[in-house]
């Protein structure tokens, strides 16, 4: 089914949602924004930090800044600087606010945290750094209801889980032949979807690795995928077979055929989908676009009702999200963006508003919420529980309850083992100091063992020439 009528008649509190751009003084002016061309967001945002991957001369870095210091940055502002390639992706912890996850092309997993306030100096030592894929790592996602499960996705086609209990991968899924492009969970996270290059989309059972389900239209080249809540269905953004942008809805059980697809437009920017399960509203914006497409999602046809568009002169580069326990219920604010304009330096907040009169707490807006406590702990998860989030009303404004915190395991460095196969065995030095430096400590162990054989054939022979010894002493003792 192909959708190009839009029918209006439909009544939705969300048809008059408009986005509101903040106020120059409420942007984050002077900010160097990467110029890599790597199709992901390059920012991640919570209620206290905005983080953004900035260019650098040399290795990789972010910037951290708290989001109530808007205005110019100071262009030496202390950065996350501890990879040794460019950062790829940066994503927060949901339930620890001063904990953020990096991955970079020197093929490593890092874990930081940052000081309460922001950072006063650059900070180079990582809390955890996860070695286990064997090329650039393009892709990091929390899981969505355990405090202590992280997955990662490189260049080497597999996807990591990493228990942060431990600071080790525990499990490893193989079952994708080219690079893996999105991740997204379902609400408890018991399921992941997957899109790759190889133009497969996936839905994957994460504990066991096994695929339940995948699709490989030849009527929609697939890029992004998310899942819609608890509706039991995916949506995906990709390509027609004539080069048109488009977007099609799934069934998760049976993904033979979309339900639904629509044209969107004949632009070449890649279309990223936001989905907000409180109000069922999808939000598409394209890179290098300046606008944003808003829908309705149903359960009935024609499932997509199409709401209005947010339009601006200025493309975006990426686009961070607040979590809704940081929105300004008192400002019907239902969502809102934080846009990178890259040659402006300029990230720019960007408020989604419900038209109410009223001054009182709309609570038809604001659902109960997935808050800041998690569900359930690394161990359970993976033992194979699944729970929902944990949720909390945004009536009285924002008070965290969760009183954890989020500690690193210490550990030997060894061999990292996932189903029987020693990751690091084969991680290539990432620069070319660092092969220089492994070669050198190389020789050196090799100089050291050739050394410690030496001594131990001197007392090998030692020790032979005294049994020697003994055994021609022992029959003289006899006779005495």
């Amino acid at each position: 089914m192909t959708m190009s009528w839009r029918p209006t008649y439909r009544s939705s509190k969300f048809r008059n949602v408009y986005g509101k751009v903040a106020n120059r003084e409420h942007c984050f002016d002077g900010i160097p924004i990467t110029k890599n061309v790597h199709d992901n967001h390059f920012c991640a945002v919570n209620a206290k930090f905005l983080a953004i991957v900035t260019e650098s001369a040399g290795g990789g870095s972010f910037i951290v800044i708290p989001v109530s210091q808007a205005g110019r940055i100071d262009p030496h502002h202390p950065k996350v600087c501890g990879h040794q390639g460019n950062v790829l992706d940066i994503k927060w912890n949901p339930f620890f606010e001063n904990i953020i996850a990096s991955c970079s092309e020197d093929s490593s997993v890092r874990v930081w945290e940052i000081p309460e306030g922001g950072l006063r100096r650059n900070m180079t030592e990582a809390m955890m750094e996860l070695y286990g894929h064997s090329r650039r790592v393009g892709l990091i996602e929390w899981h969505p209801t355990s405090s202590g499960i992280l997955f990662s996705a490189g260049y080497d086609y597999k996807i990591l889980i990493w228990n942060l209990e431990i600071g080790e991968p525990v499990k490893m899924i193989d079952c994708h032949s080219d690079v893996i492009v999105c991740m997204s969970f379902n609400t408890d996270g018991s399921l992941l979807a997957t899109s790759c290059k190889d133009k497969k989309l996936r839905v994957i059972e994460p504990r066991s690795g096994r695929v339940l389900q995948h699709a490989s239209c030849k009527n929609h080249r697939v890029n992004r995928v998310v899942f819609l809540g608890n509706m039991k269905r995916l949506l995906t953004t990709g390509v027609s077979r004539w080069n048109t942008r488009q977007i099609a809805l799934w069934d998760q059980e049976d993904l033979s055929m979309p339900m639904v697809e629509e044209e969107i437009d004949g632009l070449s920017g890649l279309l990223f989908p936001f989905y907000d399960a409180d109000t069922h509203m999808l939000y598409l914006a394209g890179k290098g676009d300046g606008n944003i497409r808003y829908y309705e999602i149903t359960t009935e046809k024609p499932y997509l009702q199409y709401l209005m568009e947010f339009r601006s002169p200025a493309p975006q580069k990426g686009l961070g999200v607040m979590p809704k326990h940081g929105l300004d219920v008192t400002a019907c604010e239902v969502f809102r963006f934080y846009k990178l304009v890259t040659l402006k330096g300029l990230i720019e907040p960007i408020s989604m508003i419900v038209p109410r009169r009223s001054e009182t707490y709309q609570e038809d807006i604001y659902p109960m919420t997935a808050g800041t406590e998690p569900a359930l702990s690394a161990n359970d998860w993976l033992s194979g529980i699944n729970r929902d989030p944990v949720l909390m009303s945004l009536k009285k404004g924002y008070q965290k309850p969760n009183q954890l915190v989020f500690k690193a395991p210490v550990k030997e460095k060894k061999g990292v083992v996932v189903n029987g196969i020693d990751l690091l065995e084969n991680v290539p030095p990432r620069t070319e100091n660092e092969l220089l430096r492994m070669f050198f400590r190389q020789q050196e162990e090799l100089r050291k063992l050739k050394e410690e054989l030496n001594t131990k054939d001197v007392k090998i022979r030692q020790l032979e020439l005294e049994l020697n010894n003994l055994r021609n002493v022992s029959p003289v003792g006899n006779n005495v």
